[in-house]
């Protein structure tokens, strides 16, 4: 058991969700962000952790997180940027607007999270910062150019802040996984369909599972795992790295 505690953003459901209720068992002190105060609560009641209701869209949201956990706790040990959505269209279609909020949600937010949590993790001499990735963060596919800008920006992000976090004993990874059992790949499925012409009933094995080696979908859990180990002193040595759970998607 630990005292410590462990800020999750886009906590109201799917990885973020498995990701808090894993800490929690584990004895953590959790804040679960997210826009949907409904859900959010719920998850944070059953838990028994801290909610707040954030669109990390807006830079004032970002450090609301970071003094509320402080106020609430009095301090902060590690931090996992789940938060992110999609949105699926050809190039000359993409909505600009989305464009913007992929990036504000998914790469701006990271870092201004982790810059409000940084000077507490460095007094401390000790902090855990995991970026939740996707396997698009290393790979391309059509039809995502906001997503997968915004994932590829957050390795960079994990990179340099893994250099200087290491003299502070401050490690920074990024989880990237294939396509996991969520309500926001659930979602995707009518507008991959869409998109690439194809019916729903055929995405998920013609699209998330081809290419793949274990064709199945990730669940949740397994996420939380590898964060979980991440976030522990036995990963004092691992850092900057970008861990593939994959299915195997990079293996070709």
């Amino acid at each position: 058991m630990t005292n410590r505690v462990i800020i999750v953003t886009g906590a109201a459901s799917g990885i973020g969700q498995a990701i808090a209720e894993h800490f929690a068992t584990e004895g953590w002190r959790v804040t679960l962000v997210d826009k949907d105060a409904v859900r959010g609560r719920a998850v944070a009641e059953a838990i028994g952790g801290l909610f707040v209701e954030a669109d990390l869209a807006q830079r004032q949201a970002c450090r609301h997180v970071v003094d509320a956990t402080l106020e609430h706790y009095g301090g902060v040990d590690a931090l996992v940027n789940n938060a992110g959505f999609q949105h699926i269209a050809p190039i000359e279609e993409f909505d600009e607007d989305a464009w913007d909020a992929l990036l504000a949600v998914m790469l701006t937010a990271p870092f201004l999270l982790m810059k409000y949590a940084w000077p507490t993790m460095k007094a401390q001499g000790w902090g855990r910062v995991v970026n939740i990735g996707s396997v698009h963060s290393l790979r391309a596919s059509p039809f995502k150019c906001g997503y997968i800008s915004a994932k590829h920006g957050v390795l960079g992000l994990t990179r340099t802040a893994a250099l200087e976090g290491g003299p502070h004993g401050i490690t920074v990874n990024t989880i990237c996984p294939a396509y996991v059992r969520t309500p926001l790949v659930e979602n995707q499925i009518a507008a991959q369909a869409q998109t690439r012409g194809i019916p729903e009933a055929e995405v998920v094995e013609r699209v998330m599972l081809e290419p793949v080696a274990v064709k199945r979908l990730i669940e949740p859990s397994e996420v939380a795992g590898l964060v979980s180990y991440l976030c522990s002193d036995a990963a004092g040595a691992v850092t900057g790295v970008a861990w593939t759970i994959d299915l195997g998607w990079t293996a070709h």
